[in-house]
């Protein structure tokens, strides 16, 4: 069960886009202003298609895009949504210089981070992890920890 992914690990598999955003969208629905989601995948996993999903579930009526070149939007919906990607980020002061453990602590929104990997000890130890495995035409193994 995804309301329980703060407590416990959950997996499951997708086979299309649609069920990927799906399965954020229900996510979504779990989530209160604070909390912080790290996805981790390769690239061409489907992280992004999962956010699409996620900030969809948290009431954003604008379509997210992956913030590859900006590397944080800004979405607003029932809460405030900060979605940053760090596929481009190659230290951890770059990311200190980008604000996020600002972001983290920011108690009015939630805030989604592609290729969470590269934060180290910088994610919060609450953060819900999103782990994507699969490429191309794959299914994806999904796991919420």
């Amino acid at each position: 069960m995804i309301g329980s992914a703060r407590r416990m690990s959950t997996e499951t598999v997708t086979s299309s886009p649609e069920e990927t955003e799906a399965l954020g969208e229900r996510l979504a629905r779990t989530l209160d202003p604070g909390a912080v989601v790290a996805l981790i995948g390769e690239l061409g996993a489907g992280k992004t298609c999962f956010i699409r999903g996620l900030v969809r579930g948290l009431g954003v009526t604008t379509g997210a895009t992956s913030p590859t070149f900006v590397l944080i939007n800004e979405y607003r919906g029932r809460v405030l949504v900060h979605h940053a990607d760090l596929y481009r980020v190659e230290s951890l002061a770059e990311i200190v210089d980008l604000g996020l453990p600002e972001l983290f602590a920011a108690a009015d929104a939630v805030t989604v981070v592609e290729w969470a990997d590269k934060l180290g000890a910088l994610l919060p130890a609450d953060a819900i992890r999103v782990h994507i495995d699969g490429a191309g035409d794959e299914p994806r193994r999904i796991r919420i920890d």
